[in-house]
């Protein structure tokens, strides 16, 4: 199965009158959009989420027990041994009621069972309803197109660092609006099914939204609703990614160029107004922009300005603002919202392949930096680094999470090749003896004395550590934080940052 930029191999079941969801692929599916998730493992994401022991008033009380230690617990402990199975299945029902909902709701839509709708493509399953449509009025079907390539949405920066009182505006649901505006669709859907259900499923989706209002949050009405109003937004919004699909029978990749270009287009009148006007534009976002609005500006005036220089059809959502924003390159940045809470966006800033210390120092120094304390940054490397070498923290903290993409043979096949490098993850894997299967993760740390080591020759499974025998390499772990500091040296204000302090935000 494919997910995002992983290829992951899963034991598919099929039981006659059931349908076999597993939170694990659900959780993958749920990080695509996200990337807040640590790890994919059941208590991991139960922490996340809050669930733990199935939403337990005292999640202390919760039982652990570590993977060499089932077995043991099974025979000595049974008591432990089934509270901690039966705690394992409130977890699993309570992620599973919370991440499947939507698709549910998708396998009435679709011509998938439950179990299927889960694990086919976005555009494979718009594709079925093409499918449907034409098979119901016995109407032949075009060859698949000839794949090609075309330019993509809009993205750029203008500003990087701090900046503060930054709004938000974007294109409600550009690439649909662009379709629906100005008649882009497949030149080979001669029955002219696509615009017909883009157009439906946007007027089911304003419909359920529209029910939503009055309804109280947390009701089963109003989550189901919510649910359905998803699911159409994801589909709607999907619509344009099947245009460029190779396997899609009404795919057509002129017409996703033109919507592309299109929606280029329009960013940029938006910019070119809002520069016009006194506004300084941080950073363009495929179909939203960030800016520093002029003085004394409203959200109508703006509004009204942008809307006279767009095409009817086509429009202008202001859905919040922020006291300060942290831009650092294209599609990676901040936000500190009106509840102080950061938001942080992009690889660079987020990425799993950064262990959980570096993660924690990029959160910390960056929330310095939006709540005007930059002088404060120099004693939290200080923090960090005197936590490493006192070996102040657990292993959590510098272990590594990798997963494998490959099959252990495939990956001893390209070594041979030298079709590419040696991998601490893929080694620890091979002398584990273990079956590892692709989509398997492996969290390890690096042993030593020196900062630089060959990690795949110093790498141990993060379960060996030991705390009263403890080998990380205190001087490899300094050197990866010195590192990341001094990617960001140029953002720390040479004065010791006498920057105002932010003021309250608050949504439009």
């Amino acid at each position: 199965m494919n997910i995002a930029e992983k290829t992951i191999n899963y034991p598919k079941f099929e039981i006659r009158g059931r349908h076999v969801v597993d939170t694990f692929i659900l959780l993958q599916l749920y990080d695509i959009g996200t990337r807040e998730l640590e790890s994919f493992g059941l208590k991991d994401a139960a922490r996340h989420f809050g669930i733990v022991a199935g939403g337990e008033p005292d999640a202390e009380e919760r039982t652990y027990l570590e993977g060499k230690g089932i077995q043991g617990a099974y025979v000595d402990d049974p008591a432990a041994f089934a509270r901690y199975a039966l705690e394992d299945v409130r977890e699993t029902r309570a992620l599973a009621d919370l991440l499947s909902r939507s698709y549910f709701i998708q396998a009435q839509i679709f011509p998938y069972n439950y179990q299927e709708v889960i694990v086919r493509g976005q555009a494979t399953r718009i594709n079925s309803l093409f499918l449907r449509e034409y098979y119901a009025k016995r109407h032949s079907l075009s060859d698949l197109p000839k794949t090609t390539s075309f330019e993509g949405g809009y993205t750029d920066i203008f500003v990087t660092g701090v900046e503060r009182d930054v709004w938000h505006c974007d294109v409600a649901s550009l690439y649909p609006s662009v379709m629906l505006k100005f008649d882009i669709f497949p030149a080979n859907d001669r029955l002219g099914i696509f615009h017909g259900l883009l157009a439906d499923l946007r007027k089911f989706r304003l419909a359920a939204k529209a029910n939503l209002r009055g309804l109280v949050p947390r009701s089963r009405e109003y989550q189901s609703l919510n649910a359905l109003q998803n699911v159409f937004k994801v589909l709607i919004n999907a619509f344009y990614g099947y245009l460029g699909f190779s396997q899609g029978h009404f795919s057509d990749y002129d017409a996703a160029a033109r919507v592309t270009e299109t929606g280029r287009d329009l960013l940029k009148k938006m910019v070119a107004w809002l520069n016009e006007h006194g506004a300084k534009v941080i950073e363009i976002d495929t179909d939203g922009i960030y800016f520093v609005p002029p003085a004394k500006s409203t959200v109508q005036m703006l509004q009204t300005g942008l809307g006279e220089v767009l095409p009817k059809g086509i429009d202008i959502e202001f859905d919040a603002k922020y006291p300060a924003m942290f831009s650092y390159k294209a599609k990676n940045y901040a936000l500190l919202d009106h509840d102080g809470r950061l938001i942080m966006k992009g690889g660079a800033l987020k990425s799993r392949g950064m262990e959980k210390f570096q993660r924690e120092y990029l959160q910390r120094m960056i929330r310095l930096l939006l709540e005007g304390k930059p002088a404060e940054v120099l004693a939290l490397k200080e923090e960090f680094t005197e936590a490493i070498r006192g070996r102040k923290w657990l292993i959590d903290m510098l272990a590594k999470s990798d997963t494998l993409q490959d099959s252990l043979g495939q990956y001893a096949k390209k070594i041979e090749a030298s079709a590419r490098n040696r991998s601490a993850a893929y080694e620890l894997a091979m002398r584990s003896k273990r079956n590892y299967q692709p989509g398997d993760q492996i969290k390890y740390y690096i042993t030593g004395t020196k900062k630089k080591v060959s990690s795949y020759e110093n790498a141990k499974l993060a379960s060996d550590w030991r705390e009263d025998q403890r080998d990380e390499n205190v001087e490899y772990y300094v050197g990866k934080l010195d590192e990341l500091a001094k990617k960001y040296e140029e953002f720390i204000p040479a004065d010791g940052g006498q920057a105002a302090k932010h003021g309250q935000g608050e949504l439009f």
